[in-house]
């Protein structure tokens, strides 16, 4: 199951994620009768705005953290117009689904570079889309965050590699192997500025530090998150993005 996350903390930053999840749901073709599995959904952002975005459809929000998703059941708590269409589901996209109807869209932002298997991942995706469903997403890319990956390169002996950053064009293979067609993919340098110290010292303890957060012990972590701060050449989260537009072959 995925790790656990601070949904407080991660819902008061100032994200880029926001940005992210417009631009992604701008691709989306919609009529508004959908069935859409939001893939990591996180504290439901995106979610709200898909539900809007298919008033007479449904929404399914799947992620792996209880927090998170905690959170956006409270989001939703005085929109009992939207939450009468969403199905809320704990799951980890590194297995087959647990979903007992095809979806005609899935939609995901921030969550497949957390994912170590893409072949797996873009697999069990397909067995739950219906035939000419769409995938839209957005995810770390290659070079994505390659600024902090330098810094704990330097802080870390041997750390081991945490996300798959991907290449558009593996990525574009891997989704035709997983029985996708029309495949579009890009990456897109993205940097985010976060010119205040203490919010870039949150934002890199939320959202990027956390598995290497929890290697160490609770009484190294201040100081760990300050010497990455403190290292970087600029406040500057070097942020590429990777999206791909496909649909699930007839």
């Amino acid at each position: 199951m995925a790790r656990e996350w601070d949904a407080t903390t991660y819902d008061s930053l100032p994200l880029p994620h926001e940005r992210w999840g417009q631009r992604t749901l701008a691709r989306l073709e919609l009529d508004g009768t959908e069935t859409v599995l939001d893939a990591g959904a996180g504290t439901g952002r995106d979610t709200v705005a898909l539900l809007e975005a298919v008033p007479d459809g449904r929404v399914i929000a799947l992620d792996g953290s209880e927090k998170m998703l905690a959170a956006l059941l409270a989001r939703l708590a005085d929109r009992p117009d939207l939450r009468d269409r969403l199905t809320v589901l704990r799951a980890d996209l590194t297995t087959p689904l647990p979903l007992r109807e095809q979806v005609d869209v899935v939609f995901s932002v921030a969550t497949f570079h957390w994912i170590p298997d893409h072949d797996a991942l873009f697999k069990n995706l397909a067995a739950v889309l219906r035939p000419g469903g769409q995938l839209v997403f957005d995810c770390g890319g290659h070079g994505n965050i390659a600024a902090v990956e330098r810094v704990l390169g330097d802080l870390v002996a041997d750390r081991p590699p945490v996300w798959p950053f991907a290449a558009a064009e593996e990525t574009a293979d891997r989704l035709a192997a997983a029985g996708f067609v029309g495949v579009e993919t890009s990456l897109d340098p993205d940097p985010t500025r976060l010119d205040d110290p203490a919010t870039l010292r949150r934002f890199l303890e939320t959202i990027i530090l956390g598995m290497d957060l929890d290697r160490l012990p609770v009484d190294e972590r201040a100081g760990f998150v300050n010497a990455v701060a403190e290292r970087l050449p600029e406040p500057v989260i070097d942020y590429v993005r990777l999206t791909g537009t496909a649909r699930r072959a007839g």
